[in-house]
């Protein structure tokens, strides 16, 4: 199962004018846009998942596109390299006073991977909270290298693109490395909370689950659940999740014929791929590898 954007927009007066360019890495999308928007042209869009907008080039007009969250007409100044980043969920609505061209990118975040590839829970505040037309060189230089790589005739290996978005995404939510006496800090989860937890993890780790949904079964915030479930564990809520996922691929390996890529989709990895990686990192062997040594 390759994760797939879940946006739906509504346009009026914008037309596209080249093929759609597209490439997908681990827990990203990225989408290269070329359209023509006549005067007075806008568009609805939402999304399931969080993105990124930003605009590479831009043809006529003496005014940018202009973004809001409430569909009101917000006067915009022109300035190059505008980007915006959309929450998942939010509502968002574009406009233009003047017909003008558009080469814009779109970068489409899938949390629930890029928290495991980077091995700690994302901070919720910085997912949630909007950032509408702001200027960021470092990452305007970033996003034109990710677009060359979407246009390219030839695209240089998966790994190339793979570290340009992730070293966007890790830039664009400013993620850096925790103190080691932050991460053990407060009370650990009581035994009765941690059982509620830990069985409710169980139960659905075949899914994506918001670490949102594990702090109220406790009646805690994400920020201290995280720091109490650890310091009761000794590991993250993301690879406590893991690791009930790979029991279960383990007893699925074990216990039928099925393919790799049906107990992938089955236990909610992305695809394959990504269940080999993971399998490989925490079980030592890869999953074919694992299962030949069971017998089957």
């Amino acid at each position: 199962m390759t994760f797939q954007p879940r946006m739906t927009s509504r346009v009026e007066g914008i037309t596209l004018l080249d093929d759609l360019r597209w490439r997908s890495w681990n827990g990203i999308i990225a989408d290269v846009w070329h359209v023509a928007c006549a005067a007075g042209a806008g568009g609805h869009y939402v999304s399931r998942d969080a993105r990124l907008f930003v605009v590479l080039e831009r043809e006529g007009g003496r005014s940018d596109v202009q973004l809001s969250a409430d569909g009101r007409r917000r006067r915009v100044p022109r300035a190059p390299h505008r980007m915006s980043f959309v929450p998942a969920g939010m509502q968002v609505w574009s406009h233009v006073d003047e017909s003008v061209r558009v080469r814009h990118l779109d970068l489409h975040f899938h949390a629930p991977t890029l928290s495991e590839r980077l091995g700690e829970d994302l901070d919720d505040e910085r997912l949630t909270t909007p950032r509408l037309d702001f200027l960021d060189e470092r990452l305007f230089t970033l996003a034109q290298l990710i677009a060359e790589e979407c246009t390219a005739p030839q695209p240089r290996h998966d790994l190339y693109g793979d570290g340009l978005t992730l070293a966007l995404f890790i830039d664009l939510l400013r993620l850096g490395r925790a103190a080691p006496e932050a991460a053990g800090k407060g009370a650990a989860l009581s035994p009765r909370q941690l059982r509620r937890v830990t069985e409710f993890i169980e139960a659905n780790c075949a899914r994506n689950i918001r670490l949102q949904e594990l702090a109220e079964l406790t009646g805690l915030s994400q920020s201290y659940f995280s720091h109490a479930f650890k310091a009761a564990t000794g590991v993250p809520p993301y690879q406590w999740h893991l690791k009930a996922r790979l029991r279960k691929v383990q007893a699925l390996l074990a216990g039928s014929d099925l393919a790799l890529t049906e107990i992938a989709s089955a236990t909610g990895f992305t695809d394959q791929a990504h269940l080999t990686r993971s399998f490989r990192r925490l079980i030592g062997a890869t999953p074919a590898a694992w299962r030949r040594a069971q017998g089957r």
